[in-house]
């Protein structure tokens, strides 16, 4: 594991997210997931997949069990990626889709402005996995999932048109 510079990390980031960049939780492959969320942006390199399984509480609500992730970005990216299992794992879907980008920064004691990109990923994988869950299981897909699916999917093809000659 490469050795970090504090002079240089440990002024941008706080504690938390060098612990957690350090430390990460949930980092790893579900066994046959119920959903997986990829995710990335090909400006800054950042690539997130974010893995799910879901279980049937006895208030017959859909719970997730586990989550774990794959990421391969900077010192933001893996601690967002970290954060956002932590605060999804054991809630509803419908609890684990109200978590905000600022649920992400706050839970991180906060992110340089110029790395809050990295908590809408990570908001985002967890939105994709959640809607390959429904696809994969032919479950009703809400209207605000969807929206927030296509606006992933759009703002990925404006990101790839505008640098579409960095993917030849």
């Amino acid at each position: 594991m490469a050795t970090i510079n504090n002079n240089i990390c440990g002024g941008l980031y706080t504690k938390k997210v060098m612990e957690t960049f350090r430390k990460p939780h949930n980092y790893g492959k579900i066994k046959n997931p119920d959903g997986i969320g990829k995710v990335g942006n090909i400006v800054c390199g950042d690539v997130m997949h974010l893995y799910i399984k879901i279980i049937e509480n006895n208030k017959k609500e859909e719970v997730i069990k586990d989550i774990k992730f794959e990421t391969f970005g900077c010192v933001a990216a893996i601690s967002t990626s970290s954060i956002i299992t932590d605060l999804a794992k054991g809630k509803t879907i419908k609890e684990a889709l109200k978590i905000t980008k600022d649920n992400v920064i706050e839970s991180l004691n906060g992110l340089p402005k110029i790395k809050y990109h990295c908590s809408v990923l990570s908001v985002d994988a967890l939105t994709e996995a959640v809607y390959d869950y429904y696809i994969n299981n032919k479950k009703e897909v809400s209207k605000d999932l969807q929206k927030k699916h296509d606006l992933i999917l759009k703002s990925k093809k404006i990101i790839e048109k505008k640098y579409e000659k960095w993917n030849k």
